[in-house]
């Protein structure tokens, strides 16, 4: 399989490139596209073999659920019309249709009772389904051409690092999907923060860029963690995920961790924001490190180094979602 790539401009989407991007997928095929978040790989979330090809070429676990994405409300369709997400999901509850009107479209992803219409293989035979409007003008015009809600994970192989530019998903899906819509850097940088809501107090799975603090004002008392045992109900909680091929080390001191492995005879780099050896400078503030950190390991994992040194920082809820994608991807198997 050769896979076509059609730039796409990323604020006004020509009518034209959607159209053929539709196609590929109403035929069954696999479509990578921007969102707010990282590159999504779509396909028709209610056609089963569809869906298969996502596991296939991600090399994906079955295990790992995928999440649903809508297009959300237009000027005609109101954030309070839930139509489009009840074709996924057999209830609605208040609770989620509180934080889908302060928070879609955006990168928040909420898990809900699923209807039968579902493929078992979308949610890992689970009886919930983790839906999002994403905030991305390609994104939206996509899912509405193509008449369908769309199951899309990131568009990279598995636990591999996400891709928030298009040569992210080439180099590591060219060949293995139909179609590849270039609408530039992803401004987000992370994936969707994740909270199900099927329970009396809404439960973080996955933190991202809406934080803790920002859910609370909406909804009081946040839990933390998925329940003990049992299906996966959204993706992103395996323990080794989002990473490098290059060896990760999560430092305290960053200069100190980066002196010893050199002193080992290894070849180092180091990521971050004050550093005194051979580093890749990225932003102290939280918004801008989670737009770039995945495009900065991109170009570090370059064949080059044989560790990257990347500090850790603080442990407060504005960096909760940075600090989790660290200690993934810095996990052994």
């Amino acid at each position: 399989m050769e896979t076509v790539v059609l730039k796409v401009d990323p604020t006004n989407p020509e009518p034209d490139v959607i159209r053929r991007a539709a196609e590929v997928i109403r035929a069954g095929g696999l479509v990578a596209f921007p969102t707010e978040t990282v590159y999504g790989l779509g396909a028709n979330a209610l056609n089963a073999d569809a869906v298969a090809g996502i596991f296939t070429a991600k090399g994906r676990p079955s295990t790992n659920p995928l999440i649903v994405h809508v297009p959300g409300p237009t000027e005609l369709m109101p954030a309070s019309d839930v139509t489009e997400v009840l074709n996924v999901a057999s209830a609605w509850p208040e609770t989620a249709a509180r934080l889908a009107a302060r928070f879609w479209p955006g990168p928040l992803t909420l898990v809900v009772p699923k209807r039968d219409s579902v493929p078992d293989i979308v949610t890992a035979h689970g009886p919930t389904v983790a839906v999002r409007c994403p905030n991305h003008p390609v994104a939206r015009a996509l899912i509405r051409a193509a008449g369908t809600p769309l199951a899309a994970p990131s568009a990279n192989r598995s636990t591999e690092l996400s891709p928030t530019r298009a040569e992210h998903v080439l180099k590591s899906l060219n060949g293995r999907i139909d179609l590849l819509l270039d609408g530039g850097p992803c401004s987000g940088g992370l994936e969707s923060t994740v909270v199900d809501v099927t329970s009396e107090f809404p439960r973080v799975l996955r933190p991202g860029l809406i934080t803790v603090p920002m859910l609370e004002e909406v909804c009081g008392r946040i839990e933390f963690g998925a329940a003990n045992g049992g299906i996966a109900r959204a993706p992103g909680q395996m323990v080794k995920h989002y990473s490098p091929r290059t060896p990760l080390v999560l430092a305290e001191d960053a200069d100190a961790d980066h002196r010893r492995l050199m002193e080992l005879g290894l070849r180092v780099v180091s990521l971050g924001y004050d550093l005194i050896y051979d580093y890749k400078f990225i932003s102290d503030d939280p918004e801008e490190y989670a737009a770039d950190l995945y495009a900065a390991l991109h170009e570090l994992d370059n064949g080059r180094y044989d560790r990257i040194v990347i500090e850790m920082p603080p442990d407060t809820p504005e960096w909760a979602a940075v600090r989790d994608r660290l200690t993934r991807a810095a996990a052994r198997e």
